[in-house]
């Protein structure tokens, strides 16, 4: 998950506090000493104690799926062991303050694009091989009802054909409007239990 690290308007400035809470990093903003819950993006002790940071869009892929779609990426090239998670093991996470869903890849990937609204918010949720996406579904103030076809998302209303990567409607009566990318992370379906034991498993 990643967090703007601004809050008030203030930019803040943060180091790992070295202390696991719930199995998860933790850390600490150098101005205050104020521990923070990563997975939460929320001040846990300290003088912030309920603060939050806004969540930004992720995603966890692979390095040849992210060049493919961004070829102009920069990345530091350093020596180290290879690492990574599968992707089928885990959940999509999205978290609306008032409303949180995991969902299952694995169940996602079978469905193609789910379909949910979270937190009075319509969604569309996408898995296709190694990537996913988590968009807004209110285009033009309208909702647009999506599957998943031949490596694109097809509007069932209106015919419009949406690019899954980048959400821009290539074809169609929408064609040019764009979905907008919501924030959404990727978790262990077990940590999502530890955090948000009041959330909600799609699907049930």
């Amino acid at each position: 998950m990643v967090h703007r690290r601004e809050l008030d308007g203030k930019e803040l400035v943060f180091g790992n506090q070295g202390a696991l809470w719930g199995n998860a990093m933790t850390w600490w903003d150098h101005d205050t000493g104020t521990v923070w819950s990563q997975p939460l993006g929320e001040a846990i002790v300290g003088p912030r104690t309920g603060a939050r940071l806004d969540p930004l869009p992720v995603e966890l892929t692979t390095w040849a799926s992210w060049r493919d779609a961004h070829p102009a990426t920069v990345a530091l090239d350093a020596d180290a062991g290879r690492s990574g998670f599968d992707l089928s093991l885990m959940a999509i996470v999205v978290d609306f303050g008032t409303e949180q869903v995991a969902y299952a890849v694995k169940a996602v990937r079978e469905a193609g694009v789910v379909s949910d609204t979270v937190a009075g918010v319509p969604i569309a949720v996408f898995v296709d091989a190694d990537r996913w996406r988590v968009f807004s579904r209110t285009v033009d103030y309208a909702v647009v009802e999506l599957r998943y076809r031949n490596g694109e998302l097809i509007d069932e209303v209106t015919g419009s054909v949406f690019d899954p990567v980048v959400g821009i409607a290539t074809a169609g009566p929408l064609e040019g409007q764009v979905l907008d990318r919501l924030p959404a992370f990727t978790s262990f379906p077990g940590d999502f239990d530890t955090f948000w034991p009041d959330g909600r498993h799609w699907p049930a």
